[in-house]
């Protein structure tokens, strides 16, 4: 999978394809565990900060991990 394109070096259509791809449903809570990490919301809604180019992945996923 590789590590999440930085904002500067990356499009928006390139960190939305990194999150679907990194973060895809697959649809068994039970052993998925991403509706629990990311409260109720589907992966591309979670971190829109970061496919908008606002902050980077690990500033939006170390939000997520403080709450």
């Amino acid at each position: 999978m590789g590590r999440a394109p930085k904002l500067a070096e990356s499009t928006r259509e390139e960190r939305v394809s990194y999150v679907r791809d990194r973060y895809r449903c697959i649809a068994n809570c039970d052993q998925c565990g991403l509706c629990q990490l990311f409260h109720g919301q589907d992966a591309e809604h979670a971190l829109s900060a970061y496919i908008d180019g606002q902050e980077e992945l690990t500033a939006v996923m170390m939000s997520y991990r403080r709450r």
